[in-house]
């Protein structure tokens, strides 16, 4: 969310911001905006004088009716009852705009700092050459992690779909704990030696919930909607309930259709809502969390892309970092974050580089973010497995979440960040990819071998 004082004060630098994100007519969306602002400020100053000759009046009837003056009496009765009507229709023209004002800014996204590099799309993302890490190997014969895991006999699409549809996965015997093993790792090493806080949150939360993170309303088709223990996306929700008879049952659905309740699609949700509507010390700050979570996300957007394979699924885990600072702390904590992240491939030795994001291809709610990107020789390209993302205070005005320094009264919003540390479905698709032999075996990396119980190598079992 953005602070209206912003556009106020300096309408065209932001519609110059938000152009930069691709969104267009930027100058006659910051107009709309600014003129309801404007008339909103003008109602409320109305309101203001109307109650104040309201009270005024009413202390006059009074006066009136003890000089016996019975015709002024009636005149400033009759004006009363006239400035309640204007007050009352006021006050209902002030929630109008008051919500319109919100939802448009609610709409829109943050704008991104000066050094995020402008671009429609992924292909203007920028390489950061001095995060770049490890040498890809170029090896012809290397096979995609789905080919490795269904010769094994350990990873299962087929029976997969029977059960729940497309998109996903068994993950059977030692696949299974070496992704076990890697949530452990990761979280493991995020608190040992990173100093952030394990967390282990909810998986469904409220629609204001997901407001505050920027995953509503934009995000909506997403996301899932649990529901009398089934799953439905959120239009067929709406219209499954909408004329159902009135019994007790179809009452339950229609108070969570008043207050709905998503799966979340990354932890970033509940963790970075921890401190929704707080005002918090500064010397809770910065304020480190980490959590792995299953994550669920309805892939609204991904038909046709990924279908084969665990990159793209409705289902995946993944270790989720998350840290509340300060505006002068969140620069550096970005980068921090990001140092962690790429520390779990660097002790995986996995070959990764660190993309900046352009624009185009920037999340709705960051102002900066990096993508972190594992070499996969099966697919002989690099993908995603990591977003570390500084938010600014774009979140934290959706939450009401503040922090107050020592010594002062005043307050001011906090900086949010979130990042993935790291992917742990993708991570084990990397080490398929990367530690596979010629036999169809996986090796496991060093690191992981104190959480594998002496499995030194993946084999097809017999």
């Amino acid at each position: 969310m953005h602070d209206i004082r912003i556009l106020r004060d300096d309408p065209e630098s932001f519609a110059k911001g938000l152009a930069r994100r691709g969104l267009a007519n930027t100058g006659d969306i910051t107009a709309e905006i600014v003129t309801l602002d404007k008339d909103l400020r003008a109602l409320l100053t109305r309101l203001q004088e109307a109650q104040a000759r309201r009270n005024e009046a009413s202390k006059l009837i009074g006066r009136a009716k003890a000089q016996k003056n019975e015709a002024e009496a009636q005149s400033l009765m009759a004006e009363v009852a006239g400035l309640k009507d204007e007050i009352q229709a006021g006050e209902e023209r002030q929630r109008v705009l008051e919500a319109a004002v919100r939802d448009r800014l609610a709409q829109l996204p943050n704008i991104p700092v000066a050094e995020v590099p402008d671009g429609a799309d992924e292909n203007a993302n920028v390489e950061v050459a001095a995060r770049h890490w490890g040498n890809p190997s170029g090896n012809n014969a290397a096979k995609e992690h789905f080919e490795i895991g269904e010769a094994l006999g350990m990873m299962d699409f087929e029976r997969a779909a029977k059960v729940s549809g497309s998109r996903f996965v068994y993950l059977k015997g030692q696949l299974a704990r070496l992704e076990r093993a890697l949530g452990n790792f990761m979280l493991d090493l995020h608190t040992g030696r990173f100093g952030y806080t394990e967390v282990n949150p909810p998986l469904m939360v409220r629609e204001d919930t997901l407001f505050g993170t920027g995953q509503m309303p934009k995000f909506e088709p997403d996301l899932f909607w649990p529901i009398a223990g089934e799953l439905f996306p959120s239009d067929q929700f709406l219209n499954e309930i909408e004329d159902a008879p009135a019994t007790v049952f179809e009452e339950r659905f229609r108070e969570q259709k008043k207050q709905r309740y998503g799966l979340i699609s990354t932890a970033e949700i509940s963790l970075t809502n921890f401190v929704r509507e707080e005002i918090l010390d500064e010397a809770q700050l910065p304020m480190r969390m980490t959590a792995w979570t299953p994550c669920f996300r309805a892939e609204a957007g991904a038909a046709g892309r990924d279908t084969r394979g665990m990159i793209r699924m409705h289902q995946f885990s993944k270790v989720e970092l998350v840290s509340i600072a300060t505006p002068e702390q969140s620069d550096a904590e970005h980068e921090r974050m990001t140092d962690c992240a790429q520390e779990i491939l660097k002790t995986l030795d996995l070959p990764h580089r660190v993309m900046m994001l352009s624009t185009g291809d920037m999340g709705f709610t960051a102002k900066k973010t990096y993508d972190i990107e594992v070499w996969l020789p099966g697919q002989n390209r690099y993908r995603e497995i990591s977003s570390c993302s500084n938010c600014g205070d774009f979140q934290a005005r959706r939450m009401n979440t503040r922090y107050r320094a020592a010594g002062e009264k005043s307050t001011r919003f906090v900086h949010t960040l979130n990042g993935s540390g790291l992917a742990v479905g993708r991570t084990l698709v990397a080490i398929l990819e990367n530690y596979q032999e010629a036999d169809g075996s996986v090796r496991v990396p060093d690191a992981l071998l104190p959480y594998m119980g002496g499995v030194k190598k993946i084999e097809k079992a017999g």
